[in-house]
């Protein structure tokens, strides 16, 4: 327990935030975002795991993190939550015609492994291992994410010049 990537104290408050992002990324809300942060490191207090090293720490929490966002989905009492009325705002919506925006708009099998690779900055041998696919699917997943991406920031900059 001597390192400090096997401190799960120290690893929660070095990775606490890369964890959040990912679960945010693919949940697109905080309460839930934040609930399976709660989870993975209760996950890692209960697992105990010994890393060879921080990376490794790392990428069990992000495995760990994409897995719990998984289990999430699969609660029965979530196949039955209907979406909110149209004419109630989102509290935690970003900012309108931001980059998070258009990310989080993206549809989920997307906006993982771009998040990933453009704000963990992982490779795309990483991002298959950690998410469980193969590398030829994130690849895919990575080209069709920046033309959807493209398309609708190029739409956005278009009606904003035109205005």
């Amino acid at each position: 327990m001597g390192e400090p990537w096997n401190d799960p104290g120290a690893l929660a408050r070095k990775l606490a935030p890369a964890v959040y992002r990912l679960a945010y990324a693919r949940t697109g809300s905080r309460t839930d975002a934040e609930d399976v942060m709660q989870e993975v490191f209760l996950r890692l207090i209960k697992a105990k795991p010994v890393f060879a090293s921080e990376a490794h720490a790392k990428a069990w929490l992000l495995k760990v993190a994409s897995n719990c966002v998984g289990d999430l989905f699969r609660l029965p009492w979530r196949k039955r939550e209907e979406p909110l009325e149209t004419d109630m705002a989102a509290p935690e919506a970003p900012e309108e015609g931001s980059v998070t925006q258009a990310v989080l708009s993206l549809p989920v099998r997307y906006r993982v492994p771009i998040h990933l690779y453009y704000y963990e900055e992982y490779s795309v041998a990483e991002i298959a291992q950690i998410t469980g696919k193969s590398e030829g699917t994130i690849k895919s997943h990575l080209f069709r994410a920046r033309a959807l991406l493209r398309d609708k920031l190029k739409e956005e900059n278009c009606v904003e010049d035109s205005v």
